[in-house]
C-alpha cells in the first residue's frame, strides 16, 4: 500500500485557489476522516467558474505526483460553499480478471 503525505498538496492547492480573484477565501476541514473544502466566492464569480478554477487548481498541484482528486458539491450558504474534496492515490489491481483490461497485472514487468 502506497502512503502519501497530503498536507503539502493541501496547502498548495488552498495557496493556489486562494490566488484567484472572484475567491475571498479557502480553507479545508477534515470531518469523521472526510475532508470537506470551504470556499467563499465574490458575488461576481458563478459556482460553475469555481468549479473550473477547483479543478485547476487540483490538476496543478497533483501534476508529477501518482494522485487524483475528486470534487463532490454539498451545499452552499449565501456566498460560501462546502465541498466533499479530496485527493487519492488510485488503487492498482492486484490480480488479473480476465476481462482483457489495459492496466493488466499480467502485463506488468
Amino acid at each position: 500500500m502506497i502512503h502519501m503525505d497530503l498536507e503539502p498538496i493541501w496547502q498548495q492547492f488552498i495557496n493556489k485557489l486562494t490566488l484567484n480573484k472572484g475567491i475571498t477565501s479557502a480553507h479545508w476541514i477534515k470531518v469523521a476522516g472526510i475532508p470537506f473544502l470551504y470556499v467563499t466566492l465574490a458575488p461576481e464569480l458563478s459556482q460553475q467558474a469555481l468549479e473550473a478554477i477547483i479543478k485547476k487548481c487540483s490538476i496543478a498541484v497533483i501534476l508529477g505526483n501518482r494522485l487524483h482528486s475528486e470534487t463532490i458539491f454539498v451545499r452552499q450558504e449565501g456566498l460560501l460553499l462546502v465541498y466533499r474534496h479530496r485527493f487519492y492515490v488510485p488503487q492498482e489491481k492486484m490480480f488479473c480478471c480476465g476481462n482483457l483490461c489495459v492496466d493488466c497485472t499480467r502485463l506488468k514487468g
